[in-house]
């Protein structure tokens, strides 16, 4: 017989994290534990993620929904099941924390090479919107700590002086020396977005994540065809059901890239069968946290390891919150690494505000 409760966690950043839909201070995250009555030690834990704004979750209805869950946890009928599709964060929240109680509640749910700390992931170094010198010096930072593959959120200050951000890297850094990402978020209108995208062109930009919004699939599918920089779909996954919808949009957008984040498309299995889709469609793809704390974060990173995936993946944002949760993941030189001698902190998780 099992026993499943939850609790939330309010994460800060450590700095005002500025989007193009606002400015963020802090996250809610909800953690969701299982165990088995008669070994109430062993401990199986997820994490339910949310982005305000963002996760298609259904805030109103989400903790009356963990609440049935964690109830009808011996008891998840297919009605409760199937409720869930419109709650991808508790689904991935609720598949790791089943996952992680079947492999011994130590949080090595896929052991590998990496969670041996005998390998590492390479990841993205990731630049947040702010003011230009913000902006400048949260370049330099990531520089000085040895990435060579930056994602630079734009979209929030003007458009001139993100070109010169672009330009100051160009200059330092040449394209063979150092990736570079952007992410507009969809900031971008349509009838101006090829303009701005061949002005960007110029500075041998890797890929551009979502120039506008998503569901405006024409437009989007025209600025692939046209774009002299390949278009990654991010948000456009959102609220994209089963592998058929995605194929039937991949087939009609083509784009270059997917970003999958399992907290918002509804967990690893999800997931896999997104990328499955994508290759059967000759997308390319990886993978991004979407703001979780680190029990999350591990999770993502252990499940992308085992893909064998050789591009960066955007797994670097443990750093960015006050008061995440301590344990073995460690970022440096742009990559991340799983060091086994370093322990988790339950202490943390007192730190429910």
């Amino acid at each position: 017989m099992l026993s499943a409760r939850y609790f939330p966690y309010r994460l800060h950043f450590k700095f005002d994290a500025g989007t193009s839909r606002g400015i963020l201070k802090y996250k809610d995250s909800w953690f969701i534990e299982i165990w088995d009555n008669d070994a109430p030690k062993v401990i199986g834990m997820g994490e339910c993620s949310l982005i305000q704004g963002l996760s298609p979750d259904r805030i109103s209805d989400f903790e009356p929904k963990l609440k049935e869950v964690c109830c009808q946890i011996n008891n998840l009928d297919e009605r409760i099941q199937h409720s869930l599709i419109d709650f991808p964060a508790i689904r991935f929240g609720l598949e790791t924390a089943r996952l992680d109680l079947k492999t011994g509640g130590q949080k090595i749910l896929f052991p590998s090479k990496f969670t041996n700390g005998e390998d590492s992931i390479p990841i993205n170094g990731l630049i947040w919107m702010g003011k230009y010198h913000e902006m400048l010096n949260r370049i330099r930072i990531k520089i000085d700590a040895g990435f060579r593959c930056l994602k630079m959120k734009i979209g929030a200050i003007a458009f001139d002086d993100e070109l010169k951000l672009i330009q100051f890297i160009r200059q330092e850094f040449p394209p063979e020396d150092l990736e570079l990402r952007l992410d507009a978020n969809g900031a971008f209108e349509p009838d101006g977005a090829i303009q701005k995208l061949e002005q960007l062109a110029n500075y041998h930009i890797h890929s551009i994540e979502q120039p506008i919004r998503q569901r405006q699939w024409e437009a989007m599918a025209e600025l692939c065809r046209k774009s002299p920089i390949p278009i990654a779909l991010d948000e456009e996954l959102i609220g994209i059901r089963s592998s058929n919808e995605l194929s039937r949009m991949l087939q009609f957008i083509r784009p270059k890239y997917i970003i999958i984040k399992p907290s918002l498309t509804g967990g690893l299995t999800v997931a896999n069968g997104f990328i499955q889709t994508a290759e059967s469609n000759h997308v390319n793809w990886w993978v991004t946290s979407a703001l979780e704390s680190n029990i999350a974060l591990n999770t993502i990173a252990q499940w992308v390891y085992t893909l064998k995936n050789p591009m960066p993946q955007g797994l670097g944002t443990g750093q960015l919150f006050s008061n995440n949760v301590d344990c073995p993941l460690h970022a440096d030189q742009g990559r991340l690494y799983y060091q086994p001698e370093r322990s988790w902190n339950p202490g943390n998780f007192s730190l429910k505000t």
